[in-house]
């Protein structure tokens, strides 16, 4: 009597069982993968938001720093006191006292003028560097009422977006709630004095002669800090950088 074996079918079911199991490992490793993928892209925007930050808040760090090295430039080749320093835009260099005096002057600094891209600006349009000697930086240079010979000379940028200000002072290393300078006041005059090294084109920061980071007037996180940010008045965040420690 023949008799049939069974064994071709029970292989074929045990194939069926290692196909299915096959698709659902590989079900499950393309769900792990598009996790993996998602968590990727989420955290590359995250970086790529991070990276811009630092790019933007570069770009107003570094400005002001080139506008110093052409100073120091004007100062040690062209022996020019820092006292007769002169900010004028290249549309008015023509009422420069003198050539030399002139930052923005090719026959002076050499700097390039220019605004503060929109990036960095919390109205989103460009932002107009202000430039003068009324102020003072606690702790750098001389302490004391801020005098004609005593008072820092400084790159102001007003309106400047609080995170790009908190990007800043996270790089600096100092506290990023950004403090209140009530002792320094926008200056709105149509014109200033060859003494604040403005002009009516380029005017901006004066009147007060406030001490920025002054322990008796406000917190001390500017306190001997040559750049940072502070509000003035409250919500309107202003970027500085000592140009000359006096």
């Amino acid at each position: 009597m023949m008799t049939f074996s069974n064994k071709a079918g029970s292989d074929r079911r045990t194939e069926q069982g290692n196909v299915l199991f096959l698709i659902l490992i590989a079900v499950a490793l393309f769900a792990a993968l598009s996790y993996a993928v998602t968590q990727s892209t989420r955290s590359g925007g995250g970086d790529a938001g991070r990276e811009t930050s630092l790019i933007n808040s570069a770009q107003i760090t570094q400005y002001p720093a080139s506008i110093k090295t052409a100073i120091t430039r004007m100062i040690i080749s062209l022996s020019v006191d820092p006292a007769t320093l002169e900010f004028n835009p290249p549309a008015d260099l023509g009422s420069l006292t003198q050539a030399t005096y002139g930052v923005f002057n090719p026959a002076g600094g050499g700097a390039t003028y220019t605004e503060a891209p929109s990036s960095v600006m919390a109205a989103g349009t460009p932002g107009v560097w202000r430039f003068n000697s009324e102020n003072e930086i606690f702790n750098i240079g001389t302490d004391g009422a801020p005098s004609t010979s005593s008072a820092d000379i400084i790159a102001f940028l007003p309106g400047v977006s609080q995170a790009i200000c908190e990007r800043i002072h996270s790089q600096l290393g100092i506290s990023t709630t950004i403090p209140t300078e009530a002792g320094v006041v926008l200056d709105t005059a149509a014109t200033f004095t060859l003494a604040d090294n403005m002009t009516s084109a380029n005017t901006g920061i004066g009147a007060g002669g406030a001490i920025i980071g002054d322990p008796t007037l406000t917190v001390t996180t500017l306190n001997g800090q040559p750049q940072g940010c502070f509000q003035q008045p409250a919500s309107t965040y202003i970027y500085y950088h000592v140009l000359v420690e006096r």
